[in-house]
């Protein structure tokens, strides 16, 4: 069974965005998330700031990168689940981070937050709500 199929069939709250609005809301998304990250990497880069300024920007596009993945092809929702939380809280732990160096970067973050956090009730909710099922 293909992924949209699958996900189709998956108990979920009466408030789930469609999945054309949840690629339309990542399409806005991804360009601030990419000239705001690449921005702060190039910084490190030229040492400008250190590592543990970056540590939370990497973090955060590795497990937001993996969540496809795992959502749609592991099909695993518990670990796409946790896999979301540290998107969430690696967006919290960016924003701290950079907001001495740099305050527009932490400002820029703030629809992907809301997004995230949305995002991750939702996730929380179907992964409740199909649990143990297969």
């Amino acid at each position: 069974m293909d992924w949209m199929t699958w996900y189709n069939g998956l108990a979920k709250p009466s408030w789930t965005p469609a999945p054309s609005t949840i690629g339309l809301i990542w399409q806005i998304l991804y360009p601030m998330i990419l000239i705001s990250f690449g921005f702060v990497f190039v910084q490190r880069f030229r040492g400008k700031v250190s590592w543990l300024v970056a540590l939370p920007f990497g973090v955060n596009l590795v497990a937001n990168l993996i969540f496809t993945p795992i959502q749609f092809g592991l099909r695993n929702l518990p670990l796409a689940a946790v896999d979301i939380l540290v998107v969430w809280a690696s967006i919290l732990w960016l924003m701290v981070a950079v907001w001495p160096h740099f305050c527009w970067v932490s400002l820029v973050q703030i629809p992907y937050l809301i997004w995230v956090s949305l995002a991750t009730v939702l996730q929380l909710s179907i992964t409740i709500m199909n649990w143990g099922k297969s």
